[in-house]
């Protein structure tokens, strides 16, 4: 397994086993990419290490074994810090530009004033990532060049999905800081969090089916807290339509070093239980949503 970045960025997504479309479910990993160019690198005050804190490392790689299994999955592969695409297109920070921003971006959201947005300011820990401002230019070349590709191949195969079984299931592949909880007891500390915007993102049911599969797995698992769903599950989830989007987070302690950014000795046995319950509930989905009824669920 490449477990290693790289910087020869030629396209911007991976789509494996997309073909017959013989399962209603699709993978998607939007923040696994690990290709840092040049130019990025060059443009950036951080070392390697420090750029690539807020990458979701590795998590396409743990869900690598689902196109075997008949499950199509899409991953990125640029990386977060580079351009987000669990954003809005243009939720972008007026102070990381040398000229002024048109009036259709999005500048004041929560996620702007974190230093979060479409285009990072900062990485984890506050470590602001650039040497100097931005062109507007370089903005929208990443929008246009990445960002939009990206989420109309994302709809053309929600699209095809949901034509052919008459709903379609999103999963959104994320990991977590285990720092984040280092205020609870270990015993509280989830391993993973489904996020499905409260119920507003994805049927109750499928939800529900999830939250047991990982449990009975051996998990800890947690809905919606600190993690209800991004962009993505937000946009793509319309159960009342028959599409549905949830959210999964994984625990970064579960499988790797959060200090050197390798996995750990647990990275394959976790890659295993991660096709165990893909499989499972995709197994699943046909007793949840029957394809004549799904537009009802």
């Amino acid at each position: 397994m490449d477990f290693e970045p790289k910087n020869d960025l030629t396209d911007a997504y991976s789509l494996f086993n997309d073909g017959l479309y013989a399962s209603p479910f699709l993978f998607n990993s939007p923040h696994s990419g690990r290709c840092y160019s040049d130019g990025f690198r060059k443009a950036s005050k951080l070392d390697e290490i420090q750029l690539r804190a807020s990458e979701d490392a590795f998590i396409d790689l743990i869900f690598a074994d689902l196109p075997a299994l008949g499950l199509p999955f899409m991953r990125a592969n640029f990386p977060r810090a580079y351009l987000d695409l669990n954003r809005e297109p243009y939720e972008l920070d007026p102070t990381m530009f040398c000229e002024p921003l048109p009036s259709y971006v999005k500048s004041q959201t929560p996620r702007v004033g974190s230093g979060l947005g479409t285009i990072a300011r900062i990485v984890c820990e506050n470590q602001e990532i650039y040497r100097h401002k931005l062109t507007l230019q370089d903005a929208l070349d990443r929008i246009e060049l990445y960002y939009k590709p990206y989420h109309k191949m994302l709809r053309h195969q929600l699209a095809r999905i949901h034509v052919k079984h008459g709903y379609a299931c999103l999963i959104d592949c994320h990991s977590m800081p285990s720092r984040i909880f280092r205020h609870l007891p270990e015993r509280q500390q989830p391993d993973i969090i489904l996020g499905d915007r409260y119920g507003m993102a994805c049927h109750n049911d499928l939800t529900e089916a999830a939250y047991e599969i990982l449990s009975d797995l051996g998990f800890r698992v947690a809905l919606n807290n600190p993690y209800a769903g991004g962009f993505i599950t937000q946009h793509y989830g319309r159960p009342a339509k028959g599409l549905h989007a949830l959210q999964i987070e994984l625990n970064r302690a579960l499988y790797m070093n959060e200090e050197t950014i390798q996995p750990n000795q647990e990275f394959f046995a976790l890659q295993k239980q991660m096709a165990s319950f893909s499989q499972s509930l995709s197994q699943c989905a046909h007793q949840l949503f029957r394809p004549a009824e799904a537009a009802a669920e």
